[in-house]
């Protein structure tokens, strides 16, 4: 399987797309953008495929999903081949995999992202057009 950068072959994805993760590579607990760049639509969905045959709990690579108070992980879903995660986006559906992976050499985390976006969202989601907000939950305290 290979992946190449995606986003040259579609700059539409803003973003989505294919992404691979080195051994002690990791992503910081964050809000993602909430406008495409491009078509400046709001991003409202996320759906994350996980590609990674033969994935062991201790390689690590959990994606954590936060409160919105950034006070406690609600849940941690470790990276199994074909295995989907969909969540809401907003300014406050905090993510990531903040611990870096403990993979053998040579044995990356594999995963396509997909985004749902539409024309609006509802008043109470609503704020100006932002990057991706990187948070630390000892900050949140």
């Amino acid at each position: 399987m290979r992946f190449d950068n995606a986003q040259e072959k579609n700059p539409y994805f803003g973003g989505g797309g294919l992404h691979q993760i080195e051994p002690g590579g990791f992503l910081k607990i964050h809000a993602d953008f909430n406008v495409h760049p491009k078509l400046k639509l709001d991003r409202r969905l996320n759906m994350l495929i996980y590609m990674n045959k033969d994935w062991r709990e201790e390689y690590g690579g959990h994606l954590e999903l936060w409160d919105a108070e950034m006070r406690e992980c609600r849940k941690r879903v470790l990276p199994l081949f074909n295995r989907t995660v969909v969540f809401s986006t907003s300014d406050r559906s905090y993510h990531g995999h903040p611990h870096p992976l403990t993979s053998p050499e040579g044995v990356t985390r594999k995963s396509v992202s997909l985004y749902y976006y539409t024309t609006g969202r509802p008043e109470e989601e609503r704020s100006a057009a932002h990057d991706t907000i990187f948070v630390s939950p000892d900050s949140a305290r």
